[in-house]
């Protein structure tokens, strides 16, 4: 099954926010993702601190974030005054209608600088579609199924790299992607992914 990314303007930047950043590092191909994807991948100072504090994976994320700025993978990036508002605006009020820090800091960016988001979580999504219908948004799926990581990475590279953000990262996978994800990874790892709906781990349900 061809599943297109919304990734389709290699001209547009692409500001991750820290679901994405604990896939792209769960991977263990992050730096082979980023070297071919054409897109410029920035992330905002807030990503960067809650990953810092944030043990849940058991590995060192903000280490692994580190590395790739280093390697010239991501830029971290600041906002400015109007993504400030933004910001505060996203994290002031009712606990429906706030986020994270590091969510927040991710479409606040976007926002104000016109760059693609790929976010992961459900509220977050909610919360772009109620209030910023303009607002390019995607998932970390996005990245994967990119038309020139698709081209430059081998099937199987890439396969291990989406099993791994799922069984490791815990990957979300929007409804739209999961035929594409399972048809990849075949569906006997399939069926070890509990970030999957529990139909897609059913055996036998799809073709590997």
């Amino acid at each position: 099954m061809e599943c297109r990314s919304c990734l389709t303007d290699s001209t547009l930047s692409v500001v991750a926010d820290t679901s994405v950043i604990i896939n792209l590092n769960a991977t263990g191909y992050s730096e082979a993702l980023l070297g071919a994807l054409p897109n410029r991948l920035l992330v905002v100072e807030e990503v960067s601190f809650e990953l810092e504090v944030d043990g849940r994976t058991g590995r060192n994320d903000a280490e692994a974030l580190s590395a790739l700025v280093a390697q010239g993978g991501v830029e971290l990036v600041r906002l400015g005054d109007a993504g400030t508002q933004h910001f505060i605006s996203l994290v002031s009020g009712p606990a429906n209608q706030t986020l994270d820090d590091g969510e927040a800091a991710t479409i606040a960016y976007a926002l104000e600088y016109g760059a693609t988001a790929p976010i992961d979580e459900r509220k977050a999504i909610r919360i772009c579609a109620e209030w910023f219908g303009e607002l390019s948004t995607g998932c970390t799926v996005d990245i994967f199924a990119q038309d020139d990581v698709q081209r430059i990475l081998t099937r199987d590279t890439l396969a291990d790299a989406v099993f791994n953000a799922l069984y490791q990262g815990r990957m979300r996978v929007p409804a739209h992607y999961v035929e594409w994800v399972v048809n990849l990874i075949g569906k006997k790892r399939a069926a070890q992914c509990r970030s999957l709906p529990a139909s897609a781990r059913s055996a036998g349900l799809w073709r590997s």
